[in-house]
């Protein structure tokens, strides 16, 4: 048994086909079927249950690829150390951001940029349950997330540096006349309004935020729709079908003269982000580096009208 065949294993222990597998680590089907017999021979013992039309793995196939991936880990993590003892900062730096804090990343991207212009990024979105899994398969080396961070049970230790708050501001169709040359509303009127809100404010506790300043006030909103899609929120603002509250950097990223921007005058409400990781895995150094960045005090965007 070699590196080579336990990165082959991996790979079709996680697709449950051989033909995708191969695909993606760019090489022929029957190559990878022959590399797994041979494993298997000199296992004495199947890996994968064969009888259906994906690959079950079996007892012993599920031990092995756990411990393989932290051997594997283990190594890439040793050796990108190794690298970077005796190069600059470069590379591929891989991050995940829930969909809600994707536009946190380009000003830091483009500070970071300008200092590093040898490292190019590669961006993943997921919920917390998907970031957590590619964080642990090493695929992501941080996270921008809606705090608290809800990671699966049983998960590893994860470390968390907040971020500065992202505060909300009301996003209303610009065929609401009546907020016409204004800049500010208070809750109490979009009580009256259908509104439109993330999915992922459940689980961040926003939107349960969200509710308990409306009911202070005696008032319930209606939900009239929820969606994971910022785009797609804004798209039926634009379309009149509602309002939304949302956090302030990503209206900022939105132009459109079909919504107006407005803040809350009468309510402080805030999304809390933060930076995660996993504790006592390596960092490479531009993951350092971009860390700092984001973390540096950021200037407040206006939305854009």
């Amino acid at each position: 048994m070699d590196l080579r065949q336990l990165r082959y294993f991996s790979a079709v222990f996680r697709d449950g086909q051989i033909t995708s597998a191969a695909k993606k680590l760019n090489m022929e089907q029957p190559p990878l079927s022959r590399q797994m017999k041979l494993l298997e021979e000199e296992l004495g013992t199947p890996l994968f249950d064969r009888s259906g039309r994906k690959l079950i793995p079996t007892e012993a196939g599920r031990r092995l690829y756990e411990r393989s991936e932290a051997l594997l880990v283990q190594l890439e993590e040793t050796l990108l150390e190794i690298r970077e003892l005796g190069e600059g900062i470069g590379g591929t730096l891989s991050i995940g951001a829930v969909v809600s804090c994707v536009s946190l990343l380009p000003g830091a991207i483009e500070r970071f940029g300008r200092e590093h212009p040898a490292v190019t990024f590669n961006i993943q979105e997921g919920d917390h349950f998907q970031l957590a899994e590619l964080l642990r398969q090493r695929r992501i080396e941080l996270i921008v997330a809606r705090l608290p961070f809800e990671a699966p049970p049983g998960a590893d230790d994860y470390g968390i540096a907040p971020l500065p708050p992202d505060p909300l501001a009301a996003a209303v169709p610009a065929g609401w006349t009546e907020y016409a040359g204004r800049r500010s509303l208070d809750l109490n009127e979009l009580s009256t309004r259908p509104l439109l809100t993330l999915k992922t404010d459940r689980t961040t506790g926003m939107h349960e935020r969200i509710m308990q300043e409306f009911a202070a006030r005696g008032a319930a909103p209606r939900v009239f729709c929820e969606c994971s899609s910022v785009a797609v929120i804004l798209a039926l603002v634009a379309q009149g079908l509602g309002a939304s509250l949302l956090p302030r950097s990503v209206l900022a990223s939105f132009r459109s003269e079909d919504f107006r921007v407005l803040e809350l005058g009468d309510a402080v409400l805030q999304a809390d982000v933060g930076l995660v990781w996993l504790q006592g895995r390596y960092l490479s150094r531009s993951a350092e580096r971009f860390m700092d960045k984001l973390l540096e005090p950021r200037e407040p965007r206006e939305p854009r009208e």
